[in-house]
């Protein structure tokens, strides 16, 4: 799996903003290749909790989330699971993490897609971790992405009919130079063809 260590090493970090980095990267090292759940409550505060903010899955407290780690997330992981890396940002307590997170729906994703049963469909959508630390942990995590750029490429959503896109905003995340406003010059020849029939 494509990870997002060493992103941003190349810049002037602080000693404080480094230990971010690496305590971060510990995180995200027990969640996607160790698999170990209590190693990755390790990395967090008591009281820490995650919200992906489409979905509202997560937790809050060890307790919630050591069940959500242990059986909706860590478990649920398809294995070619790959984050491809934007951009970092690291503040004083904050880290933000901007990324394509890419994978082929083969099993149950409850964090992601709950309820949804495995499609085998592909996709690649723009996802940003905003990751808060305290007393040298992680505190809480605020997770990111277009619900409906996923929803369209397992063949849920209509993105002809809907001013949604698919994988076009992974693509487009990842090359700033590919062509902007399709979804607007979609909606004026609509418009236009709307027009011309109620005259």
């Amino acid at each position: 799996m494509k990870d997002l260590e060493n992103l941003g090493s190349d810049t002037r970090l602080t000693a404080a903003q480094e230990t971010l980095r690496q305590l971060w990267e510990e995180h995200v090292r027990h969640e996607f290749a160790t698999h170990k759940p209590e190693d990755t409550l390790a990395t967090m505060v008591e009281d820490a909790y995650v919200n992906h903010i489409p979905v509202l899955t997560g937790g809050v407290g060890r307790d919630e989330l050591r069940e959500f780690y242990s059986k909706r997330f860590i478990p649920q992981m398809p294995p070619d699971t790959e984050m491809t890396p934007i951009s970092r940002t690291i503040g004083n307590d904050q880290l933000v993490d901007e990324m394509v997170f890419k994978f082929t729906h083969t099993i149950r994703m409850d964090w992601m897609l709950p309820g949804l049963a495995p499609t085998g469909k592909r996709v690649e959508v723009p996802l940003v971790a905003i990751v808060r630390f305290r007393d040298g942990k992680v505190a809480h995590e605020h997770i990111y992405w277009d619900q409906a750029s996923v929803l369209v490429q397992l063949g849920l959503l209509d993105a002809c009919t809907l001013p949604v896109a698919g994988i076009e905003s992974a693509r487009k995340a990842l090359d700033p130079n590919l062509p902007s406003n399709a979804l607007m010059g979609r909606a004026d020849q609509s418009f236009g063809k709307v027009v011309s029939e109620s005259t």
